[in-house]
């Protein structure tokens, strides 16, 4: 025989009457599902293989005595960036298959080809005069390896700083990119934005 408890103008059956709400069903199997998602987080985090620790980043903060517009307008014009190379003189150490033009596409998802085809990418963000998001990559790293480029230009005094990071290139290319950053960007722009 099922008892039946009256609660207000509700009638409740009395094997329902201990039940959990359903505000306390649902934090129930929130905190249920969450303990879960932590040991498994647990688990994965215990596998080195899967995380890496020694991630190498590159942070660089060079100033030019330029508009954020020139600066902007230098890295994503084709013919202005072509000065950039030219200014660097890293064309005269490639070999001779680097001989692609530099294209530089002004659109979102667009291609660039830069250093004969020794860099190329695609434009992943494109603030003009603030910010420049690149998948950028060496043409000899492992097919489909893409590290990301982000210069975020920022007024500095009369001129412009870029905050530079580059994250998510193969390890230990840090030191070898950052001073290549250095020799073929950051001097060769300087000059060109004398």
């Amino acid at each position: 025989m099922t008892m039946i408890t009256r609660t207000s103008d509700r009638t409740i059956p009395a094997a329902l009457e201990n039940r959990p709400t359903r505000r306390q069903a649902i934090v129930g199997a929130a905190m249920a599902f969450g303990g879960l998602a932590l040991g498994s987080t647990a688990a994965w985090a215990g596998a080195d293989e899967e995380i890496s620790h020694t991630a190498e980043a590159i942070h660089q903060e060079p100033v030019f005595k330029a508009s954020r517009k020139r600066v902007y307008e230098a890295l994503t014009d084709t013919a202005q960036f072509d000065k950039v190379i030219a200014l660097s003189g890293a064309l005269k150490s490639l070999p001779p298959e680097f001989n692609q033009p530099t294209a530089i596409s002004r659109d979102v998802g667009g291609a660039f080809v830069l250093f004969g085809g020794y860099i190329t990418g695609r434009n992943i963000e494109l603030v003009p005069n603030e910010r420049i998001v690149q998948a950028w990559r060496v043409v000899r790293w492992e097919p489909g390896v893409y590290s990301i480029a982000r210069f975020a230009l920022a007024d500095e005094g009369a001129g412009t700083k870029i905050v530079f990071d580059h994250t998510g290139f193969p390890k230990d290319m840090g030191e070898h990119l950052a001073s290549g950053w250095k020799a073929h960007y950051w001097e060769p722009l300087a000059k060109l934005l004398a």
